[in-house]
């Protein structure tokens, strides 16, 4: 039996259940490790930056951050690919990934430590996965402790008292789409998962979790609900489905999702650091949004707009795009 890859990372941790996901669907040998107790020593040993998920190969390479991690692990176990033949259909995919991991953190942080309820039961959660052992004294201590911390850090994802209500509206308005995208598909993209599929599917099932937006799937999106348990151990079922079948649900995803929401967001937060500015409003859906520039997120925009640079025929993606609103690429 090949050796495992190891992969560090915690349930509560999108991209680390994202990286998870895609290991088994390639059937990879693995083992699933938390970063603490036992495990603390190695982890520190391979990891350049505190964050989950971390992966080492089996020969002993470090790779961190999800979507580098995912790349990585493709090129070298291309099949069942996660990407469509198709260039364009390649392209959104990997959109939607992007749009994924950095508005989708939004409602998925948002939701958890918004209100009081999911506060303390993620707190609870958190505390008792870094330390199983702990007493129940020692954990509901330690919870308030987390508690208190991760409510503090809200604004990281643009939420505050103003653009809570809107965090939750575009939350609500995506599920409902996603519920009719999902209806007659088991994935994204078709009969098998994508790039987009990974990233969208840590964050959605993270919110499941939750009680609060596990409660509003449960209660409205029963498509949703049955892919999130099917991507859990997700495999290939057919082929990707071509943009003509598509479109008329997914369309609607691209243009609202990243046409109104994403791309206008993540320009206006890159423009902020290239002027720098300690903090860029940006209008979207005709509503003020008001937050703190971020790095990564102007990294990663970097990346996506590298990929549709390496597109050689780009004509067919721009009609989709156009027709969609998405600038800045």
């Amino acid at each position: 039996m090949p050796a495992p890859y190891k992969i560090f990372g915690a349930e509560m941790s999108p991209y680390s259940v994202k990286v998870r996901a895609y290991a088994r669907y390639k059937n990879l040998p693995h083992q699933w490790l938390n970063r603490g107790g036992e495990n603390a020593a190695e982890y520190a040993k391979h990891a350049k930056i505190q964050i989950v998920p971390l992966v080492v190969t089996p020969d002993g390479e470090a790779i961190q951050d999800s979507t580098p991690i995912i790349e990585r692990l493709e090129r070298d176990h291309p099949e069942p690919s996660i990407h469509p033949k198709d260039p364009a259909l390649a392209f959104l995919s990997c959109l939607l990934e992007e749009l994924a991991d950095e508005w989708g953190n939004k409602w998925m942080f948002h939701y958890r430590w918004c209100r009081e309820i999911d506060q303390k039961a993620c707190a609870m959660r958190l505390a008792l996965a870094m330390n199983p052992a702990m007493d129940e004294a020692t954990q509901t201590g330690f919870a308030e402790q987390i508690r208190q911390r991760m409510t503090g850090r809200v604004w990281f994802v643009g939420s505050n008292e103003t653009t809570a209500p809107f965090i939750e509206e575009t939350f609500h308005a995506a599920l409902a789409q996603l519920d009719a995208h999902l209806k007659d598909r088991a994935y994204l993209f078709g009969a098998r998962p994508s790039f987009a599929d990974f990233a969208l599917w840590g964050q959605i099932y993270n919110m499941w979790t939750d009680p609060t937006p596990g409660a509003i799937i449960e209660a409205r999106a029963q498509n949703v609900l049955a892919w999130i348990q099917r991507m859990a151990w997700p495999k290939a079922e057919g082929d990707f489905e071509a943009w003509g079948t598509l479109e008329p649900t997914l369309f609607p995803i691209i243009r609202d999702w990243a046409g109104e929401l994403f791309m206008p967001w993540t320009v206006a937060n890159a423009k902020a650091l290239a002027n720098p500015e300690e903090e860029f409003t940006v209008a979207l859906r005709g509503k003020t949004w008001k937050q703190k520039p971020q790095k990564y997120h102007a990294k990663s925009l970097d990346a996506l707009r590298a990929k549709y640079a390496a597109i050689k025929d780009r004509a067919a993606l721009d009609v989709i795009l156009d027709k969609a609103g998405v600038r800045g690429l």
